[in-house]
């Protein structure tokens, strides 16, 4: 009864901390590029205009990803008013299901102490956390992913149970329309299949048509907004809604998986630029873990090699295609905390374990301490790399330096203690302290109050390409040219359009002044300041003649103004 008490009173001191870890900075910062402004704009977007199934980017339909995340987005926002608290909520609330899900799953394949270990793990895991912090999309399909594994491995370890292996199937439907890899806890068959071909166990799983199950709920989960969106864009005979629909359809899926054309990376960069630094503590882990899941697939169990095969499936499916990002493996991460909580108590007494990790936190440690001492010194060396940087977080440097060095000291041996100590400090110090500082340099605050000191209240402003963080704070009516108009067409756009509005002003970076020196006036321009690493100048003059091209491009316009 004890030890029953124990556990129980530890789960809830875990609760607490991993939701004001993840809570901790809601409201005090604003979207931030990558991505957020993005989806932030789109989700008030929403709200004011009413137009909830089709996402629009500034009027401009945006065909790049699924609406559900951006319907969570907006939904908050609808209830709260205000972006600001809105933006990083359903990531935060998703993250908590994913602990949930993996402390639920180990205690029913281990039991509670092995639930509560494998949730802290993956608390704890550098990468994890950030995303849960940060309002892109991986978080919440991360979360659809892991309710994915969990349905199947309720059925496969632990049933059978048609019931919960069919959920996971729709919950798999419903991570395709958030971003289309929600599909992937399908691949956990396979280990499974394999197992089963290798040593067939007496108590097998039996069935038939039902193995079906999951994939059809998936279909239905898909279907609840592939259907209606099919029918709606083909209805009708308006282009661009055909354009979203064959661009969400083919090249933001299969075309974006085998023919990137970003983010080109070569096959090894997750296993060499991801794992190291961003799964840590875990990865650190690995070379004491390897031995242990060799001997527990050698004595064929399945708890863990139905996870560790699909783990290692998972990031060959993402290394396979040349456009990566760190993120992609996200979902990776709770399965990994599952297999790896086992073995974290027998790990953490390990001498070179101990050494290792210690030794990670004293190094990123002394790092951060030269680097508030240089800060404080105003180096030159680094003074000049800050050169367009407002913020000067020296204190929370020095803090978070600190506060890792005394983690090493008081806990030498403790591992279990120092490294979930020091990234708790370094959550709380990134969300009350660095994130306030930072956000003069992380949105266009200060340049948006250059503009108001210089033209007036009623101006218009139109944008040369579509920075979201643009839309998103401008105090203006404000317009853009479309996300995939040509530059040499955007000049002759401009100009069009400063002639009919006399209270127009243009918004370009000084990289792309001259070519707009063609159509208008570079000489008559006001500096608005650095934002975003580029110098941005104000336009207003068009020059008086300007040959416009044959084929007339939209503009689009936000006409509200956004509420923070």
């Amino acid at each position: 009864m004890k030890s029953s008490n124990s556990i129980t009173q530890r789960q809830g001191l875990f609760w607490l901390l991993a939701i004001v870890l993840i809570l901790a900075g809601v409201g005090l910062r604003s979207p931030w590029p990558a991505d957020e402004p993005r989806f932030a704009q789109i989700a008030m977007e929403m709200v004011h205009s009413g137009q909830w199934f089709f996402p629009l980017r500034g009027g401009e339909l945006y065909p790049d990803k699924p609406p559900l995340f951006m319907w969570a987005t907006a939904l908050f926002y609808f209830l709260s008013g205000n972006i600001n608290w809105a933006f990083l909520i359903p990531n935060a609330l998703f993250s908590l299901l994913s602990l949930y899900l993996v402390k639920d799953l180990a205690s029913r394949l281990w039991d509670e102490r092995i639930g509560l270990r494998a949730a802290a793990l993956l608390l704890f895991t550098l990468q994890f956390t950030l995303q849960a912090k940060t309002a892109q999309i991986d978080a919440m399909v991360c979360g659809f992913i892991t309710l994915g594994c969990y349905g199947l491995m309720r059925h496969l370890l632990l049933g059978p149970d048609w019931r919960w292996y069919t959920l996971g199937g729709f919950f798999m439907g419903l991570g395709v329309i958030t971003k289309g890899v929600g599909f992937l806890p399908l691949l956990m068959l396979i280990p499974y299949v394999i197992a089963r071909w290798r040593q067939p166990q007496q108590n097998e799983i039996r069935g038939s048509w039902q193995w079906a199950l999951a994939p059809i709920a998936m279909l239905v989960g898909i279907g609840l907004w592939l259907i209606p969106m099919i029918w709606l864009t083909s209805a009708g005979d308006d282009p661009a809604l055909h354009a979203y629909r064959d661009n969400i359809l083919l090249k933001q899926t299969a075309k974006r998986y085998a023919d990137s054309w970003h983010h080109i990376k070569p096959f090894w960069y997750y296993l060499v630029s991801v794992v190291p630094a961003f799964w840590l503590p875990m990865s650190a882990m690995l070379p004491w873990l390897a031995p242990k899941w060799w001997q527990a697939l050698k004595a064929q169990d399945r708890r863990i090699l139905l996870p560790l095969g699909w783990i290692i499936l998972l990031l060959v499916f993402f290394s396979l295609s040349p456009g990566k990002r760190g993120v992609y493996i996200l979902p990776a991460l709770p399965m990994l905390a599952l297999i790896s909580a086992p073995y974290l108590s027998a790990i953490c007494k390990r001498r070179g374990f101990i050494w290792l990790l210690q030794g990670i936190i004293a190094v990123i440690s002394v790092l951060l301490l030269v680097l508030a001492v240089l800060g404080v010194m105003d180096s030159h060396l680094l003074t000049k790399a800050l050169a367009e940087y407002h913020a000067r977080p020296w204190g929370a440097i020095f803090l978070l330096a600190v506060g890792g060095l005394s983690c090493v000291t008081l806990w030498r041996r403790r591992v279990l203690t120092s490294w979930p100590v020091f990234v708790s400090l370094i959550w709380l110090v990134y969300s009350l302290w660095l994130c306030p500082l930072l956000e003069q340099d992380r949105t266009p605050k200060n340049l948006f109050t250059s503009m108001q000191q210089q033209v007036p209240e009623d101006a218009e402003l139109l944008l040369t390409e579509v920075k979201e963080q643009f839309l998103l704070f401008s105090p203006y009516v404000t317009s853009h040219m479309g996300a995939h108009t040509p530059m040499e067409k955007q000049v002759y756009l401009a100009w069009q359009w400063l002639n009919h509005h006399p209270k127009g002003y243009m918004l370009v970076d000084e990289n792309n002044a001259a070519l707009f020196g063609k159509c208008l006036e570079t000489d008559d321009k006001l500096d608005l300041g650095f934002a975003h690493r580029q110098h941005w100048l104000l336009l207003h003059t068009p020059k008086p003649r300007c040959v416009a091209p044959v084929s007339p491009s939209p503009i689009y316009t936000r006409p509200y103004q956004p509420n923070f």
